[in-house]
């Protein structure tokens, strides 16, 4: 079953008045009505059939295994990567985050999944572990192309931590040319309980979700080039002795 967001709603009326706008165009440019209203109307048609497609929620159902770690986002896994405590702590020293934020995550070598959203991926995202999630900031940037690497540290993003007993997760949602806006439902300004697979917010029009974790926490099992669905694919699983 598939829902729809209520976000959709200023996208639909945009459509309309601007297919009214164009057809109100035509008409003082001196074209007929029989001319004036079928292409207006028909890309009218199509931008709402698109918005009310791209903006669909369906119901997904995580699998059971406490220690599975899920996608957060539907479409590709462009990288994975293994990065040095030093990398990390620049990379969230250049994103906007100070590293002493994130606790066991800047203690040691980081992996960092990223994956990369279509224009026609599923936008909403969700939690690729169950604990506290705590919103860390909006952070404005650029708007580099989300599959080159620099768009993790420079680009337009929010950061989310979350973190139980075992292990934690640091989430970028990261936006690209295209897309210009990124939300996070849950409370901004305390902590907020999720299960894993939970839906926490949602990038608009093509984007990159990027999740670290503690290297020693967890072993990662999906490969690059893999597709995957938010909120059921298993990526990996917290290691037992984490």
């Amino acid at each position: 079953m598939t829902g729809i967001r209520s976000e959709v709603l200023p996208f639909l009326a945009w459509a309309v008045v601007g297919s009214a706008a164009l057809v109100g165009l035509f008409r003082v440019s001196g074209l007929p009505w029989r001319f004036a209203m079928p292409i207006p109307i028909a890309l009218g048609l199509i931008l709402c059939g698109y918005f009310v497609y791209f903006f669909r929620d369906p119901v997904r159902r995580p699998p059971s295994a406490a220690e599975a770690i899920l996608a957060g986002a539907d479409g590709t896994v462009d990288r994975i990567t293994v990065l040095s405590s030093a990398d990390f702590r620049g990379i969230a020293k250049r994103s906007g985050v100070d590293p002493d934020a994130l606790g066991k995550l800047a203690q040691g070598d980081a992996v960092r999944v990223s994956t990369y959203l279509s224009l026609f991926s599923v936008h909403v995202n969700r939690a690729p572990i169950g604990g506290l999630s705590t919103f860390l900031g909006y952070f404005p940037g650029k708007h580099y192309f989300t599959h080159q690497e620099k768009s993790s540290e420079h680009n337009q993003h929010n950061a989310i931590l979350i973190e139980n007993d075992t292990t934690c997760c640091l989430v970028n949602q990261i936006v690209g040319p295209v897309c210009r806006r990124v939300v996070y439902w849950p409370d901004h300004d305390k902590p907020t309980a999720l299960a894993a697979g939970d839906r926490f917010g949602m990038m608009k029009f093509g984007s990159r979700l990027d999740m670290y974790f503690p290297a020693g926490d967890v072993e990662i099992t999906i490969t690059t080039g893999s597709a995957v669905t938010a909120g059921e694919t298993i990526i990996g699983h917290v290691k037992e002795s984490s």
